[in-house]
């Protein structure tokens, strides 16, 4: 029999990434999703198609075949799935998460009345920080320690929207770029590491958790921010990055988080943060993706959260007494996100925030959104340099007109 693996979240990462690697390892994926509609589809169809877009424009079908469904309502279903799984995963956002803990609960209490003393590892490609913890303050007594293992991950993959008028015809494809490493916490397995080729075992999972949100989402929230300040006609994240001053100032940002990262990891050398910011630029250069401003920049409350990819790797500098004027550039432009969706709306939340920056001003923000407080000193720096920059650019505008 092949090894199974129950996947939580039949979502664009879960479908495009996980389930491809696995599928194609011999792994038998039964999704576990709320969407009745999904479940129904993949139990009928068994398998569907990743369309691969890249960069000259070509396209490449993968067929991913051998998968079911249940539905996560069907709490004995899910159960008897994860009780006689070999491994299980994660892709459904911070949000949901303890909600799929619960599940995950009640799977190994039946687990342990199955297969007494057989450890079950949970692969959570989130993309938060505190993953493991969040699942594991849910499970709580439901596994000792050698029962369970909470192998984070940082998840590198871009997976862009498919077009409406593509899932009208066929609702399960997704689209992702060639980009296929599953980056896992090597600590975190109780059980064998899995033998899927595109797994890349680290022994220091946070400095990679870091690496891909200070610099991977740093650098693509620059060509978003800095592409709509530039050009607010522009919509493709690959047009904008082709605007000489949104390439220059993302480049810039991302180096300067990334000798953060590398002041802050020894695991995580210059040399390779400086491969992997070129290589990032390269990869966000894809225009098949179509990725969008939009939807790169939306979501300012969370973008400009304290521990999230501008402020934090602000905070992560300013430790380091590293400078970081270009990411506060950065930040400053975030300040004026007006970018719209396909009808030519806003995201309301971004609006706010923006009509914050104009009445109340950039350190209202800092300080309300952003949570930093001058009593802490490398707050302090954080703000202090971020109101620096503003002021120049203020002086910079006298001085054009």
């Amino acid at each position: 029999m092949s090894p199974r693996l129950v996947l939580f979240g039949a979502g664009n990462i879960g479908r495009s990434f996980i389930a491809q690697l696995f599928a194609a390892a011999g792994y038998e994926v039964v999704f576990v999703d709320i969407n009745e509609r999904v479940v129904g589809d993949l139990n009928r169809r068994r398998g569907y198609e990743v369309i691969i877009r890249h960069p000259d424009g070509t396209d490449e079908t993968v067929p991913v075949t051998g998968v079911r469904a249940v539905s996560a309502a069907d709490e004995q279903a899910v159960s008897s799935e994860v009780a006689e799984a070999r491994l299980a995963a994660t892709a459904v956002g911070a949000g949901a998460l303890p909600s799929v803990a619960k599940l995950i609960r009640a799977g190994l209490l039946e687990r342990r009345r199955r297969r007494p003393g057989e450890p079950l590892d949970v692969i959570l490609a989130e993309n938060v920080r505190d993953a493991a913890a969040i699942v594991r303050g849910v499970v709580g007594e439901a596994a000792q320690d050698a029962e369970i293992g909470l192998v984070q991950t940082s998840i590198g993959k871009m997976v862009p929207i498919v077009p409406s008028e593509v899932t009208a015809r066929d609702p399960l494809v997704v689209f992702a770029e060639p980009y296929n490493t599953l980056i896992v916490d090597a600590k975190g397995f109780r059980g064998e590491l899995p033998e899927v080729p595109q797994i890349k075992a680290v022994e220091d999972i946070r400095a990679y958790v870091d690496r891909k949100l200070f610099l991977h989402n740093l650098g693509h929230a620059a060509v978003a921010y800095l592409g709509h300040r530039t050009d607010p006609a522009v919509t493709l994240i690959a047009d904008a990055l082709a605007l000489e001053p949104v390439r220059g100032g993302a480049t810039r940002a991302m180096t300067e988080s990334a000798s953060a990262l590398a002041h802050a990891y020894a695991s995580l050398s210059l040399t390779g943060l400086h491969e992997h910011r070129d290589d990032l630029l390269a990869r966000f250069a894809n225009r098949a993706l179509g990725d969008t401003v939009y939807r790169v920049g939306r979501d300012l409350p969370r973008k400009l959260a304290r521990d999230d990819r501008l402020v934090g790797a602000m905070l992560l500098a300013a430790r380091a007494r590293l400078p970081f004027d270009g990411i506060a550039e950065v930040y400053l432009a975030s300040l004026g996100f007006a970018a719209t969706d396909e009808a030519g709306d806003r995201f309301p939340p971004d609006e706010r925030i923006v009509r914050l920056a104009d009445s109340d001003g950039v350190e209202a923000v800092l300080t309300t959104v952003s949570g930093l407080g001058g009593d802490d000193p490398v707050d302090g720096r954080v703000i202090a340099a971020v109101l620096a920059r503003a002021e120049k650019e203020v002086d910079s505008g006298m001085r054009d007109q």
